[in-house]
């Protein structure tokens, strides 16, 4: 598969994202640049994290106008794969490919730790090789990563199984102590009705190397590679 990783202006976990896919994970990536109109024929697109355009406005809602997202949409559109992490996540949702929205964290402050996830999601590709019963340590570094949605939106998300996670405990279970932003129902990443859309806020690429003691993240990556 032919991977292609955006950065935009703010963009700082970019190249993390190609050294795991291409160093770790063996496979193709193309650098892509927020002014390009052109995905030179990717299969699956990465939206990095990071601080796109300083997050003026709203996060992601400037990066949302690159002309390089105008294909990113029509790609998505058709069904290609993209996946958006942490500032990603929030590109997605301002350029309506994901619902609801990120707010700021419930406490007002940045928070970099790790947290642990369980998968929620059977039928999606990036949590079907998952376990549901394990619970995967991956590290977060966001101020803006309350999920919200409207009760309705909320609803059409759970119904649809477009749950991709959740944050819980070290022993997985899902309560109010171990959600780290406040998030409504514990939702750390959700899926388009298409599983073909993902967003999360935690970073898997920053737990995917043996060096740094965890590869946790890895799984999800070995679960989009062996699915999509």
């Amino acid at each position: 598969m032919k991977f292609g990783v955006v950065t935009f202006p703010g963009s700082n976990c970019d190249e993390d994202m190609v050294y795991v896919l291409q160093d770790i994970m063996g496979q193709k990536v193309e650098r892509l640049w927020h002014k390009d109109t052109d995905l030179k024929g990717v299969d699956f697109v990465v939206l990095p994290g990071g601080f796109s355009f300083g997050d003026y406005l709203r996060s992601g809602a400037i990066a949302k106008l690159s002309p390089i997202m105008g294909e990113v949409i029509n790609h998505a559109n058709k069904g290609g794969y993209v996946m958006g992490i942490c500032n990603g996540f929030q590109i997605l949702t301002e350029s309506g490919l994901l619902d609801g929205a990120l707010l700021h964290n419930n406490n007002q402050k940045f928070i970099c730790k790790n947290v642990f996830l369980k998968s929620v999601s059977t039928s999606a590709p990036i949590t079907k090789g998952l376990s549901e019963d394990k619970a995967y340590k991956i590290p977060i570094a966001h101020g803006e990563g309350r999920f919200y949605a409207a009760e309705d939106v909320l609803k059409k998300i759970e119904d649809n199984d477009q749950i991709l996670f959740k944050y819980c405990s070290e022993d997985g279970s899902i309560n109010d102590i171990d959600n780290p932003n406040g998030a409504l129902l514990n939702i750390a990443g959700i899926t388009n009705a298409g599983k073909n859309v993902f967003g999360m806020m935690p970073h898997p690429e920053r737990a995917a190397d043996r060096f740094l003691a965890n590869e946790d993240g890895k799984a999800i990556l070995e679960s989009l590679l062996k699915y999509c």
